[in-house]
C-alpha cells in the first residue's frame, strides 16, 4: 500500500509540454466517428485482448462484442479486471502476444500510456462510461481510440488551452549582434530582455489558466452513455443486431439506473432510443405461431412498479426491501411498520396474499395490482413508484424485468459464498446473461434477495443506533468489524448500493434541513489482517441531483496532504482503500478541504 495517491496516477493530463505523439498543428479530439471502419474493421483480422471491468454494464457490452466476434470468427482472449492493479498485471502478462487491446468500462479516466508504458505498435480501443475522459487519452492520435456516443456532452477543453509545444525559439542574439555598434548591441540586448520577460509572464499566465481549466474539467466524476448501448449501436450499424444484443443493451442501461449513476432525464432519453429498437425487433409477436414457440424470446416496453424483484419474491418482502418504499414509509421504525399495514389495507390486499410468493397470488388480485398499488402509493406520498422499463419473456413461462437481471448478475459477481479462483464469479455472472443459463440466473436472484435483506437490515441498524453523523461538509458512517453481513460490504458495488440506500433513508428520517443536502462517506472493514478499510463517497440525495461526484479529487488531495496510506485501485475514483490507523487524519483533511 503506497502513501499518497496510491496506485492510480492523477487524473490530470500530465504537464503542459507535449510528448511527441501529441504534437500536432491541428488537434481534433480522438473520438471514433465511424465505429465500423475505425474500430471493428481494424480488429476483425487481429488477435484481440478484451479487458473487462467488474460491473453489469461492462458484462453486457462484453456479451454483445463476443457475439459479434463469434459471427466473424475473431480470435480473442477475455480477461476480467476489477481494478488498476489487475489491469496493469493483465497488460504486462499479455503485451508480447497481443497488439490490440479493447478496454470495457476501464481506462478512460486516467493517462493510459503513463500507467501501461506500451510499445509504439500497441493500440487501445477504450469503451468506458467513466467521465471525465483524461485529456491525454482524448488528444492522442496514434495509440488510443475512444468509443464514445457522438452526442454525449463531454466538454473537453480545447487542445491549445492545455497543451503547447516547447518553445525552442530562443534566438541566438550573440550571432545576430555580431558586427553591430556597441550602442545598437545594448539596445538589442534590452529588447531581448523585455521580450523574454513578456514571454515568461505569458507562459505563467497560460499555465495558471491551464490549471484552472483542468480543475474545472476534472473536478467531478460522472457517467456517460452505457457501454452496452455503445456496443449495440456498433452491431446495429453493421446490421448484425439481434434481440439478445438489444436485451443486453437494455440491461446495461438499467444497471446505470439501479446503481444511480445517471440522471432520470438521461435514463428516460436512452429508454426512448432503445424503445424504437424494441418495436423494430419485436413487432412480429402478435403472430400466434411465434408467441407460442417454446424457445422464443420477446422484449416488451412497460411501465412497471419500482419494487425490487417483486415477481420472484413476495410483494411484502419486496416492499420491505426496496429502498424507495422502505425509506418513504420509514420501515425501520414501529410507526413505519404501522404505515405499511395501513398501506396494504388501503389497497385492500389480504396479508396472506401479500406474504406468499407473487406467482401464487390470486389471478384476480394480480390483474389490477399495478393500478391498485399506484393509487394507494400516491396517498402515502410515493408518487414515483412507476418506472419506464422493459421485460423479457423466454417461451411462455419465464418473465424477467431488466432490473431483476441487474440485481441477479451483480450479486453473482460479488458473491462472498464462493469457492475457487477470483474469476469464477465473473464467469458465472457473464453466463447468467445468456438465456440458456436460467439456473445460474435463478441462483443470482436468490443471492440478490439475501443482499437486499442485508442492506435493509444494515440501514435500519445504522439509523436506529444513530451511526450516521454530520462531520460538517459531509455525513459519515462507519461499519464496525463484527457487524452482520460486514463481509458483503467490503465489495464495492454492494457498499455503493448500501450507501445510496442509507443516504435516502437518512434524508427521510432526519429533521435537520441542512443534513438533508449533504453528501455521504461510508466506510467498511476491507481486510482485517492488513488493517484496511474500504471507503466510498456519494453525492447528496436531492431531486435535482446531476449525479456528479467530487469525492474522487477530494480523496486524492486529502491523501496527498496527510501522507495517508491509500490505494486508489478502483475504476470509480470515489472508492478508495485506506489503512485503518490513517483514517482519522484522512477524514480531518477532508473536512478542512471541503469546508
Amino acid at each position: 500500500m503506497g502513501s499518497g495517491a496510491g496506485l492510480a496516477p492523477s487524473l490530470s493530463g500530465g504537464g503542459p509540454w507535449l510528448p511527441l505523439f501529441l504534437r500536432r498543428s491541428c488537434a481534433a479530439a480522438m473520438f471514433i466517428s465511424d465505429c465500423r471502419r475505425e474500430f471493428y474493421d481494424v480488429i476483425v483480422s487481429q488477435r484481440v485482448l478484451l479487458l473487462v471491468a467488474s460491473d453489469v454494464d461492462a458484462l453486457c457490452a462484453c456479451k454483445i462484442l463476443q457475439a459479434l466476434f463469434q459471427c466473424d470468427h475473431v480470435q480473442y482472449t477475455l480477461v476480467p479486471v476489477s481494478g488498476w492493479q489487475e489491469l496493469e498485471t493483465a497488460f504486462l502478462e499479455h503485451k508480447d502476444q497481443f497488439k490490440y487491446f479493447v478496454l470495457i468500462n476501464c481506462g478512460a479516466n486516467v493517462d493510459l500510456l503513463e500507467i501501461l508504458q506500451p510499445e509504439e505498435d500497441t493500440f487501445f480501443f477504450v469503451c468506458d462510461s467513466h467521465r471525465p475522459i483524461n485529456v491525454v487519452n482524448v488528444y492522442n492520435d496514434t495509440q488510443i481510440k475512444l468509443l464514445v456516443k457522438q452526442d454525449d456532452d463531454l466538454d473537453v477543453p480545447a487542445y491549445d488551452d492545455i497543451f503547447r509545444d516547447e518553445e525552442d525559439e530562443e534566438e541566438d542574439s550573440e550571432n545576430e549582434s555580431d558586427g553591430l555598434e556597441p550602442s545598437e548591441k545594448r539596445r538589442r540586448f534590452e529588447e531581448d530582455v523585455i521580450e523574454r520577460t513578456m514571454k515568461r509572464r505569458q507562459r505563467r499566465e497560460w499555465e495558471a489558466r491551464r490549471r484552472e481549466i483542468l480543475f474545472d474539467y476534472e473536478q467531478y466524476e460522472y457517467h456517460g452513455t452505457s457501454s452496452a448501448m455503445v456496443m449495440f449501436d456498433l452491431a446495429w450499424i453493421m446490421s448484425k443486431d439481434l434481440n439478445d444484443m438489444l436485451w443486453w443493451a437494455i440491461v446495461g442501461l438499467t444497471d446505470q439506473w439501479v446503481q444511480d449513476k445517471i440522471t432520470q432525464m438521461k435514463y428516460v432519453t436512452d429508454i426512448g432510443i432503445l424503445q424504437r429498437h424494441v418495436s423494430r425487433h419485436n413487432h412480429r409477436n402478435e403472430d400466434e405461431e411465434n408467441s407460442l414457440s417454446i424457445d422464443c424470446m420477446r422484449i416488451a416496453f412497460e411501465y412497471d412498479l419500482r419494487l425490487a424483484l417483486y415477481q420472484h419474491w413476495s410483494l411484502y418482502e419486496s416492499l420491505c426491501n426496496t429502498s424507495y418504499t422502505s425509506a418513504s414509509l420509514k420501515l425501520w421504525s414501529v410507526q413505519g411498520q404501522k404505515r405499511l399495514q395501513e398501506f396494504l389495507a388501503d389497497m385492500g390486499l389480504p396479508l396472506k396474499q401479500v406474504k406468499q410468493k407473487f406467482n401464487s397470488m390470486d389471478m384476480s388480485l394480480k390483474e389490477n395490482l399495478r393500478e391498485m398499488i399506484e393509487e394507494s402509493a400516491n396517498k402515502f406520498g410515493m408518487k414515483d413508484l412507476r418506472v419506464q422499463t422493459f421485460s423479457i419473456h423466454f417461451g411462455f413461462k419465464n418473465k424477467f424485468s431488466a432490473s431483476d437481471i441487474v440485481y441477479a448478475t451483480a450479486s453473482l459477481m460479488e458473491n462472498i459464498e464462493k469457492e475457487g479462483p477470483e474469476t469464477t464469479n465473473f464467469i458465472k455472472a457473464l453466463d447468467s446473461l445468456s438465456r440458456g443459463n436460467l439456473d445460474k440466473l435463478h441462483q443470482g436472484l436468490d443471492l440478490a434477495k439475501k443482499q437486499l435483506r442485508a442492506i435493509q437490515q444494515t440501514v435500519a441498524s445504522c439509523i436506529c443506533t444513530n451511526l450516521v453523523i454530520s462531520q460538517g461538509p459531509f455525513l459519515y458512517c462507519s461499519l464496525m468489524e463484527g457487524t452482520p453481513d460486514v463481509k458483503l460490504f467490503s465489495k464495492p458495488v454492494s457498499l455503493c448500493l448500501l450507501s445510496k440506500y442509507l443516504l435516502k433513508s437518512f434524508v427521510c428520517s432526519t429533521k435537520n434541513k441542512r443534513c438533508k443536502l449533504l453528501p455521504l462517506i461510508m466506510a467498511a472493514p476491507m481486510d482485517v489482517e492488513q488493517g484496511t478499510v474500504i471507503m466510498v463517497g456519494i453525492p447528496p440525495e436531492t431531486e435535482s441531483s446531476d449525479k456528479k461526484n467530487f469525492f474522487g479529487r477530494a480523496f486524492e488531495k486529502a491523501a496527498d496532504s496527510t501522507n495517508s496510506r491509500t490505494l486508489h485501485n478502483h475504476f470509480d475514483m470515489s472508492i478508495i482503500e485506506l489503512k485503518t490507523e490513517d483514517r482519522s487524519k484522512f477524514l480531518d483533511a477532508l473536512i478542512s478541504l471541503l469546508s
